[in-house]
C-alpha cells in the first residue's frame, strides 16, 4: 500500500534525491522548502517519475504556515506514515568571533524547525496508532568539531530532543530515527566556509581546517548514495535510533564511546590537521 511521507528541505541536495526515491517507490511526497526555483524544478521531475506529490514554498520558521501545510496534507491524504526533518543550515567560525544573532537563526532553523514539523504531525500519528519521525543530524551531533560550535550545538540539540521524544512516544507506536552523516559531497560546506579576517588569532588554523574539510569532501558519499541510505531508514518498519551513512562515521562513533577524552581530542585535531 502506498505511503505518504512528509519531507522538509527537499529542493536541493540529499533531500531532493530522497524525494525522487520516494516517488520512484510509489509513495506520495508531501514537502516544502524555501527555495521556490528548486521546488518548481523538483515538481517537474516528480511529474516525470509519476505518482502523487504535494510541494509548497514555505520557510521552516513560519510556524502558522507549517500548521496550514499539515492541514492541507491531511485534507488530501487520510494517513501520513513518516515525517522527515531535513531542513538545516550550516554555521562556521571561531566561537570568539561569531555573530550571536546569526547563531540564533541557525538554532531556530535547525532545532525549532525540526520541532515544529514534528509537533504539527504527532497528534495525527498518535491518533492513527503509529508512524515514524526521522531527523537529519550529523556526526558532529555526537562528536563536537572545532570552528563548528553553533552547528554542533544545533545537532547535539536534535539528538537530545529526539532521544527524549522517542521515550514519550513509545506507547503510541511512533518510532524515531536519527541520521548522522559525516560529509556528503555537496556545496553545503563551501557555502559556510569563510576565513576569519586578517589579524585573527584563529585564521591560520581555520584555513587548515577548511583545506582538510575540502579534501575529505572529495571522497565523501554523493547525494545520490546518501539518499539511498536515508531512504532505507525512512522505509524501515522500525528504524534504528542512530543511523550513520558510511563506515567512517560508525568507526568514529565507536572510538568516541570507548577512548578517553584526551586521546579523542588528539585524534580529532590530527585528523583535521589543526594541531599547533
Amino acid at each position: 500500500m502506498p505511503e505518504t511521507i512528509v519531507l522538509t528541505g527537499l529542493a536541493q541536495g540529499m533531500g531532493r534525491e530522497v524525494a525522487k526515491l520516494i516517488a520512484r517507490g510509489g509513495d506520495t511526497v508531501a514537502g516544502f522548502d524555501v527555495d521556490a526555483e528548486g521546488i518548481s524544478s523538483l515538481a517537474e521531475e516528480l511529474k516525470g517519475i509519476g505518482g502523487d506529490h504535494l510541494l509548497e514554498v514555505l520557510d521552516i520558521t513560519d510556524r502558522p504556515g507549517i500548521l496550514q501545510f499539515k492541514d492541507k496534507v491531511l485534507q488530501e491524504h487520510d494517513r501520513v506514515h513518516t515525517i522527515v526533518s531535513n531542513v538545516g543550515i550550516g554555521f562556521f567560525g571561531p566561537f570568539e568571533e561569531i555573530d550571536l544573532d546569526q547563531a540564533l537563526r541557525c538554532l531556530e532553523i535547525n532545532v525549532i524547525g525540526a520541532a515544529a514539523i514534528f509537533q504539527a504531525f504527532i497528534p495525527h500519528l498518535r491518533e492513527q496508532g503509529g508512524g515514524k519521525l526521522v531527523a537529519m543530524s550529523s556526526l558532529v551531533g555526537r562528536i563536537p568539531f572545532p570552528f563548528e560550535s553553533i552547528y554542533t550545538a544545533s545537532k547535539f540539540a536534535i539528538e537530545g530532543m529526539l532521544n527524549s521524544v522517542r521515550l514519550e512516544l513509545q506507547p503510541f507506536n511512533i518510532h524515531v530515527g536519527i541520521i548522522e552523516p559525516a560529509q556528503v559531497s555537496t556545496s553545503f560546506a563551501a557555502k559556510i566556509h569563510h576565513l576569519p579576517p586578517e589579524g585573527s588569532s584563529y585564521r591560520e588554523r581555520v584555513k587548515r581546517f577548511i583545506d582538510r574539510d575540502n579534501e575529505l569532501i572529495k571522497s565523501a558519499p554523493t547525494p545520490e548514495v546518501a539518499a539511498e541510505r536515508i531512504y532505507k531508514v525512512i522505509k524501515a518498519k522500525k528504524p534504528s535510533v542512530h543511523n550513520q551513512l558510511e563506515f567512517k562515521s560508525t568507526f568514529f562513533m565507536g572510538l568516541n564511546r570507548v577512548l578517553p577524552m584526551a586521546l579523542r581530542d588528539a585524534i580529532l585535531v590530527n585528523y583535521m590537521k589543526i594541531k599547533e
